[in-house]
């Protein structure tokens, strides 16, 4: 088998657990409960999973969607390290699963989990050409997307390919509203540092109806940085962008015609007014709750050789954001993650709410506004939140993102009052990060956990979600 493989072959239905994998408790390590802090009641108490693969609420279900390893349409392995994820809805059945795969240019492990295969054997079905970038050999580059289309009705994968090849630590990215995925390399090697041919750090764009690959076509006017997260407001185009640097900053691209990232425009930083830092590591800056003003500068150079524009940014005002990682689009609003800010550096969850006058002339006199909308006080309650989504019923759905051997990765639910309930809890070996959580039209919660790469389908009774504040228990 060209991956670790886990036999899909078996599939049995067992309870709170869902479909899962028959024999998979022989892989995963004896777990007992840990403790976990809910705020609010949420779903109650998770139900342990026989397999050892997730545990979930009374109730709740879930399936595998796909692997690492399996064989795609196009020949290709799906690859693995599956990162952010993006659900496109193609008809009233059909929804399209457009997935990062965050596998880096340098490592022979990470070239080893790409859609070649363990040992090269498929490689050859992947041409140069319809890359972005090769190994100085030659060999296309590991990481990319791929697309899924899956029929919520049979609950089957319908096909699924590569949809980009030969890029570079494609860890999350975001949805656009015309119907595409951007897809962010987290990265800035370059061919003097790294066994690559062309430099990394940059966005493409990939059509959720693209039938295969697509041109790998870098826009470089949103800037060459760790890219994290992107989300788009659907009434100006402005593109919000993520860093995922201990003191990275939070970026706006501004189109020259919206809808159309490839025809430019114009990248900026935020600028906090009367503050240079949202982190509170060293010093409180604000409280949970806390609102501040903001304006934007102007970045220049932005594709940055160097790999330095968080660095002129700051200098020039930028203030500081504790790797943000995640960002989802609301309701006339955006939620980011800082997985590292607060005093314990175990997260904190940012809102921005964007000027009427947004990227316009007048925009000082009505400033955009940022608060700190939630903070780790304990890690029990938020640990290292990364991805995001925001549910149907208006909560939000973290993924942490916290490799331990004694605290265990969950997703987690906030409520709009910003209180904190668990929603399930990775129980398989490794205890990898929850990654690319969306939701389909159906509810249905689509996630990936990175290591053994898979994509689970999370059903169950979403709307029974209680709120009611509850004194801080330990499950």
């Amino acid at each position: 088998m060209p991956f670790d493989l886990i036999d899909r072959r078996q599939l049995m239905a067992t309870g709170a657990a869902g479909v899962a994998f028959s024999g998979l408790a022989a892989h995963a390590r004896a777990q007992e409960a840990e403790t976990y802090v809910n705020e609010v009641e949420g779903y109650g108490p998770l139900v342990k999973d026989p397999n050892g693969v997730l545990d979930l609420p009374a109730g709740f279900t879930y399936e595998v969607v796909s692997q690492a390893g399996d064989t795609m349409d196009d020949g290709l392995f799906m690859p693995g390290q599956p990162d952010g994820m993006g659900c496109f809805p193609l008809s009233d059945r059909e929804v399209a699963l457009v997935c990062n795969h965050e596998l880096k240019g340098s490592g022979a492990l990470h070239r080893n989990l790409g859609p070649g295969g363990f040992h090269q054997e498929r490689l050859h079905l992947l041409t140069a050409d319809r890359a972005y970038d090769t190994y100085k050999d030659g060999r296309v580059l590991p990481g990319g997307t791929t697309t899924t289309v899956y029929d919520l009705k049979t609950r089957k994968v319908i096909r699924r390919h590569l949809s980009l090849a030969g890029t570079s630590t494609n860890c999350c990215g975001g949805m656009t509203p015309w119907g595409s995925w951007l897809t962010c390399e987290e990265t800035v090697e370059t061919p003097a540092d790294a066994d690559v041919a062309k430099p990394h750090g940059f966005v493409f764009e990939v059509p959720a109806t693209a039938p295969g690959l697509v041109d790998p076509v870098p826009l470089k006017a949103m800037g060459r940085f760790d890219h994290e997260a992107v989300c788009v407001d659907p009434r100006s185009g402005i593109v919000y962008l993520t860093e995922d640097q201990t003191d990275g900053l939070f970026y706006r691209f501004i189109p020259n015609v919206p809808g159309k990232l490839a025809e430019g425009g114009k990248l900026q930083a935020m600028v906090v007014r009367g503050a240079t830092d949202t982190r509170n590591h060293d010093a409180r800056t604000w409280a949970v709750g806390d609102w501040v003003q903001v304006d934007w500068i102007d970045m220049e150079d932005v594709e940055s050789p160097n790999g330095d524009l968080r660095k002129r940014g700051h200098a020039a005002g930028a203030v500081l954001v504790a790797r943000g990682e995640g960002i989802w689009w609301g309701k006339d609003e955006l939620y980011m993650t800082a997985t590292t800010g607060g005093p314990l550096k175990r997260g904190q969850v940012l809102r921005y709410v964007p000027s009427p006058d947004e990227g316009k002339r007048g925009e000082r006199r009505r400033p955009g506004r940022l608060q700190l909308f939630v903070e780790s006080a304990d890690e029990k309650t938020m640990n290292m939140a990364d991805n995001i989504t925001i549910a149907p019923w208006g909560h939000l759905i973290l993924c942490e993102d916290n490799y331990s051997e004694t605290t265990r990765n969950h997703l987690k639910g906030v409520t709009p009052e910003g209180k904190v309930y668990t929603i399930a809890r990775n129980v398989f070996r490794g205890n990898s990060e929850f990654a690319g959580a969306c939701f389909a039209p159906d509810q249905t919660l689509f996630v990936n956990i990175m290591y053994p790469g898979l994509t689970l389908a999370i059903r169950g009774p979403w709307e029974t979600v209680r709120a009611k504040a509850i004194a801080p228990a330990r499950c």
